[in-house]
């Protein structure tokens, strides 16, 4: 567990602890945003495609976001704009406009709903499938939205802010005429709240971490935090500002192991769609963990490989 299985160079990756730049879809792709440009890397075949290079307007990409289709990917940009792309028909689908009034650096899916944050301090859901597609708005935060999660149910969404606060919105609650008033306010954490994890297998449980160095655990049910352990370090995504990654045992909250080799903090991680690999992203690097793979092969020493670029790609265009 304590080197990378593969290391890929990431130039012009953004660090910046309100953006969300890497995600790992369904269909076993990873994106991952670069400056101005959204790289697909099949993680079957190893095959790296450049999806999009946006405009000067739009510059940089902010965040990106699979569909539970793995088929359609989410784009947010600089310029408040959000672009649906079809990875099937390599097209752009459609940009989502009129949403945001700056930049959308948080989004996620609930079924065809997306949801959309940004620095104006607006959570949007955006239905796909009609004209006008914003049907309901969120109102609590009063600083730039830093991340957003959607439960397995898809009845609770949970978002953090660079204010410091974690909300806790039901969906049944929602209203297309007014802004929607937040089900719990948490107030624990003193700094931004990015990282966002439901448990998978008690859908009233969620994890939160903070740029104050703490990772705090919540009963959405009543909103109360059941446990709070301090790490002594930035959490940008349930990784570190120390430059390593933690495995944590849950709900004991005791460290399993460290994973190092990032030379700067670690604000990107996406996991694959089989549960066994781990993305993180950091220092203009792209490293991938098998964390909770058979270790078949980790007795045998290999030579240290230098990085691999994304260079000589492939356009989907």
């Amino acid at each position: 567990l304590q080197t990378p299985e593969r290391t890929l160079e990431a130039p012009d990756l953004v660090d910046d602890f309100c953006l969300n730049l890497l995600d790992w879809g369904s269909s076993n792709v990873l994106a991952i945003a670069l400056g101005s440009i959204v790289y697909l890397r099949d993680a079957t075949d190893g095959n790296t495609l450049e999806l999009v290079t946006v405009d000067d307007e739009s510059v940089p990409v902010t965040s990106v976001r699979w569909a539970p289709d793995g088929r359609h990917l989410s784009v947010g940009l600089d310029n408040a704009d959000v672009q649906i792309w079809d990875l099937a028909a390599n097209k752009l689908l459609r940009t989502i406009r009129g949403g945001h009034q700056s930049r959308v650096g948080a989004l996620d899916w609930n079924n065809r709903i997306l949801t959309t944050g940004g620095m104006d301090s607006r959570i949007v859901n955006n239905d796909i499938r009609v004209r006008s597609p914003i049907v309901e708005a969120y109102s609590g935060h009063h600083q730039e939205i830093c991340g957003l999660k959607w439960s397995a149910s898809g009845q609770h969404l949970a978002s953090g802010g660079n204010d410091s606060l974690l909300h806790i919105w039901d969906r049944s609650m929602a209203s297309r005429n007014a802004p929607t008033q937040y089900l719990h306010r948490c107030v624990d954490h003193l700094a931004a709240v990015r990282a966002l994890a439901w448990c998978p297998f008690q859908d009233n449980r969620l994890a939160s971490g903070g740029s104050e160095g703490c990772i705090k655990f919540y009963n959405t049910s009543n909103g109360a935090c059941l446990n709070s352990v301090d790490i002594g370090s930035q959490v940008g995504a349930l990784g570190f500002a120390q430059n390593q990654l933690t495995l944590w045992k849950y709900p004991s909250t005791v460290k399993m192991a460290e994973l190092t080799g990032h030379t700067s903090r670690v604000l990107f991680m996406a996991q694959s769609p089989d549960g066994c690999t781990v993305a993180s992203a950091a220092d203009e690097t792209l490293r991938l963990w098998n964390v909770f793979g058979i270790p078949e092969v980790a007795a045998k020493a290999a030579p240290k490989a230098s990085p691999e670029p994304f260079a000589h790609l492939n356009r989907m265009r």
